[in-house]
């Protein structure tokens, strides 16, 4: 290669090389240590004959080692298909669609196995050419086949160039995720630390925010309200925060309301991003806000039919197993339906996820929003179903925290929501979930999430 793609955050270690960079399994690692171990798998994949533009699979979650292992993959020109635990059921799949040669489990014994695949993609090509490093990002969609997006990592890379901010991080969301590839190319590169909590239920996170001063949290609105119903921010010293930001899926308005009290200390900001486009800066009305406005250099918007489109100079290449989804102007039709107030917008959610009841359309976020504020609802997740005469129903899907008879929860419920909602806002049908209604990723799950659940009609 003819520039080191990764020399600014080389920089930053070599200046401060006795600062904390990593904690995980109750480790502390400091930048000396990180740019050891960076070293280490440079040498590595020399020795292993893992040349550039050689398509790799980097298989673990976040340790001193694997950090360590994707920055140098990086360097290398690689082109790296990270897989978190959470991949592994699909792991087989995504080294055949990913067209994967090697793969590189930096805490196995055996940390380097060779495929036997070539990888020959023309997207592939086009990297080689530019002599730069590559990331293949799968979809979280829970149904169909997972679509495969290849990015340019310099141009991801290049944002993070103009330092901002140190923050003591707790990564939530996995390196395989656009959110956590962010999270830990900020925190590097403006010399803060990552800290990687044992699990991720409310207990862990909250012991490790406390344990190592955690400033900044990255997470959900799923998690974020499982958070607050297990009590645990309550039980443990967090002042030490000073941001949480929130985002892959629209965050409904009772959660962020019980946020905003639960944490007065700390910003609550909106992020918005997207595995095909990256992140965008962002910038909220407000702490109690749904408001938020996105964008920032190297990024257009618009909104067209009340759905946003976005051009990035950090847009995907394109997808290995799917036709480009770019306009002809370059701009990615996201899907999500907003509502625009000039430079503000509230994110509403999928456009296919709106429900049409005679006519009326209804947000699923609105009336989750709602069912949330009703006393032992844990999770709720909204979504449509077919009807002969309205067009589509309502249909609520609940997992309560204590134990409830159906039909006198189905009375409790629609009672509360007639005094809330719209008529044609009010569940028709009534679910109740025996399991989780969010994914791995805490992100809540509709119609496609398969239930064992007694419904009414």
């Amino acid at each position: 290669m003819s520039i080191d793609c990764i020399g600014f955050l080389r920089n930053v270690m070599i200046g401060r090389p006795a600062e904390l960079a990593v904690v995980h399994s109750g480790s502390a690692h400091d930048y000396g240590e990180l740019q050891a171990r960076l070293a280490f798998w440079e040498d590595r994949l020399v020795r292993e004959g893992i040349g550039p533009g050689r398509v790799v699979s980097l298989e673990g979650d976040y340790t001193l080692e694997t950090i360590a292992a994707f920055l140098a993959l990086t360097a290398n020109g690689n082109v790296i298909v990270p897989m978190s635990a959470d991949s592994m059921p699909h792991a087989e799949t995504f080294r055949r669609v990913a067209q994967v040669e090697h793969c590189l489990r930096p805490e196995h014994e055996r940390p380097v196995v060779t495929t036997g695949q070539q990888a020959s993609h023309p997207m592939y090509e086009t990297l080689r050419a530019r002599s730069a490093p590559g990331l293949v990002l799968f979809s979280s969609g829970s149904t169909g086949e997972k679509k495969a997006a290849v990015h340019d990592l310099t141009r991801l890379l290049e944002k993070f160039r103009t330092p901002r901010f140190a923050y003591r991080t707790l990564v939530f969301l996995q390196l395989d995720h656009i959110g956590g590839i962010n999270t830990l190319l900020y925190t590097l590169a403006n010399g803060g630390a990552v800290v990687v909590a044992a699990s991720r239920s409310p207990v862990a996170v909250v012991e490790a925010i406390e344990r190592y001063k955690v400033e900044l949290l990255p997470t959900s609105p799923t998690f974020l309200n499982l958070l607050m119903l297990s009590g645990e921010h309550t039980r443990h010293d967090l002042s030490s925060l000073k941001l949480i930001t929130y985002g892959s899926e629209p965050m409904p308005e009772s959660t962020l309301r019980n946020a905003a009290e639960a944490f007065p200390q700390a910003k609550l900001l909106q992020t918005y991003g997207l595995t095909e486009v990256g992140i965008l800066r962002s910038q909220s009305r407000g702490s109690n806000s749904l408001w938020v406005r996105v964008g920032g250099e190297g990024y257009e918007t618009k909104v067209v039919d009340d759905r946003l489109w976005i051009r990035a100079a950090s847009a995907m290449l394109g997808y290995l197993n799917a036709p480009s989804p770019f306009d002809a102007d370059g701009f990615f039709d996201t899907g999500d339906r907003v509502e625009a107030d000039g430079e503000w917008l509230r994110i509403i959610g999928r456009e296919s996820e709106v429900i049409n009841v005679g006519g009326s359309k209804v947000v699923p976020t609105d009336v989750e929003s709602v069912l949330l504020d009703l006393e032992n609802v844990v999770e709720a997740a909204v979504h449509g179903e077919p009807h002969p005469i309205t067009g589509q129903i309502v249909v609520a899907t609940v997992r309560l925290r204590d134990e409830e008879p159906l039909d006198a929860f189905k009375v409790r419920l629609r009672r509360f929501c007639q005094t809330r909602l719209a008529p044609h806002e009010v569940p028709a049908k009534i679910r109740l979930a025996t399991g989780p209604l969010h994914s791995t990723r805490f992100k809540r799950m509709r119609k496609e999430l398969s239930l064992s659940a007694a419904d009414t009609r």
